[in-house]
């Protein structure tokens, strides 16, 4: 049963308007043994969730297997109470033009691009600028995820691209997470000038909580000029299961996803396997061969992946109309803003390093420098922001994304 037909078939109001309403959604959405699928049959036969409460045992095991029809027909443990605490979540004033919404799989502003995959909520909880829910375009999202545990580059190459795209006029969708995703919805909000939607965070909790708690102000400012999006009811807490199952969203809502930085066995590549599977273009920015944190992107180009050197190539990629006007952001370009670095004698260490990740014993035996001077070059050189100290002792210069 497509997404499409339930959710015509369940079409009702903006967003739920009545605390009978949001009560029979989630009693749908937490009935034991009942999934989406079985659920979005259910809308389907008898249009919205109440009709369903209606029905004979019959006439529900035609549609749903005699044990999905014995649970529909029980209430749903502690459902009163949460359909009560999301209603006054809902109706408990904020501030800053920050609104709250509940849509669901029949209302006019669930975002549109979802009901094209395979797989999308019943219900999406929402909290920001909620009036762009209804104008969410795939073609002007691009998804941004990767390492949790960046390299001080990635975390560079993640906030300026994000902040060259959102410049475009790009929303930049990512998970809210440490590393790469919270980088990006950071470039995107300085980038953004007053666009009205510069960045959007998937969260695989209740939006009652904020994880992890050290983007907590970033959770603030993303929803006074953003959104913050789950399809997990209040209360839920960070588990681990629903964080692989909400980047299927993340994707979903995005024309591209673009890789930062990712090693083999990171979640990333769940998101770039997802785009795919949803027709989405799939982009990675390439990294040192030596570097753990960049093999996941450089397997995603062996398999067909966009290899991506500026937010240039993303908006040509796009096929954007006036992609034209962009700064490219080159991965080897200028030096940061504020850089000493220069050609003098001086500078002979950032040479020798190159651009890869390299030892201290390394340094050593290129340069012929002695150690004490070595790691007091190396200390000005961090300080300055011009060289990252990575894992294991290993040391990688920076240039501007």
């Amino acid at each position: 049963m497509s997404a499409q037909t339930a959710a015509k078939a369940a079409q009702g109001d903006v967003m739920v308007n009545t605390p009978e309403e949001l009560g029979d959604w989630l009693r749908l959405s937490l009935t034991p043994g009942v999934g989406p699928d079985a659920a979005r049959r259910l809308l389907a036969a008898f249009g919205q969730p109440h009709a369903i409460w209606a029905q004979s045992d019959a006439a529900l095991r035609q549609i749903v297997s005699a044990q999905q029809a014995g649970a529909l027909q029980q209430p749903p443990l502690g459902w009163p109470e949460l359909a009560d605490e999301t209603w006054q979540w809902l109706q408990a004033p904020t501030d800053h033009g920050i609104g709250r919404a509940v849509v669901t799989l029949g209302d006019a502003d669930y975002p549109a691009a979802l009901l094209e995959t395979p797989d999308p909520p019943l219900m999406l909880y929402a909290m920001g600028q909620i009036g762009a829910l209804g104008g969410l375009k795939v073609t002007q999202s691009v998804a941004m995820v990767g390492s949790r545990n960046p390299t001080p580059q990635g975390q560079i190459n993640a906030r300026e691209f994000a902040r060259s795209l959102a410049a475009s006029g790009l929303t930049v969708i990512s998970g809210m997470a440490l590393g790469v995703d919270g980088a990006a919805h950071e470039g995107a909000l300085l980038g953004a000038h007053g666009a009205m939607l510069p960045t959007i965070a998937v969260v695989g909790t209740g939006l009652d909580r904020v994880y992890p708690r050290q983007h907590r102000e970033l959770a603030h400012q993303i929803a006074q000029r953003g959104l913050i999006i789950s399809e997990y009811p209040l209360g839920t807490p960070p588990l681990a299961p629903n964080f692989p199952r909400r980047n299927r969203l993340i994707s979903g809502l995005s024309q591209a996803t673009l890789v930062v930085e990712a090693a083999l066995l990171s979640g990333s590549l769940i998101t770039a396997k997802q785009a795919l599977e949803q027709g989405r273009d799939v982009m990675a920015i390439p990294g040192s061969i030596h570097s753990a944190q960049s093999k996941g992107c450089h397997l995603l180009i062996k398999q067909g992946a966009k290899l991506v050197e500026s937010a240039q190539d993303v908006l040509e990629e796009l096929r954007l109309p006036d992609a034209v006007r962009q700064v490219a952001l080159a991965l080897e370009g200028d030096e940061p803003q504020g850089s000493t670095v220069n050609d003098s004698p001086e500078d002979a260490l950032l040479c020798a390093m190159g651009h890869d990740p390299v030892s201290l014993d390394a340094l050593q035996a290129r340069c012929g420098w002695s150690t004490a001077q070595l790691q007091a070059r190396l200390l000005e050189l961090e300080l300055l922001g011009q060289v990252g100290r990575l894992p294991g002792g290993l040391f990688q210069r920076i240039g501007s994304a």
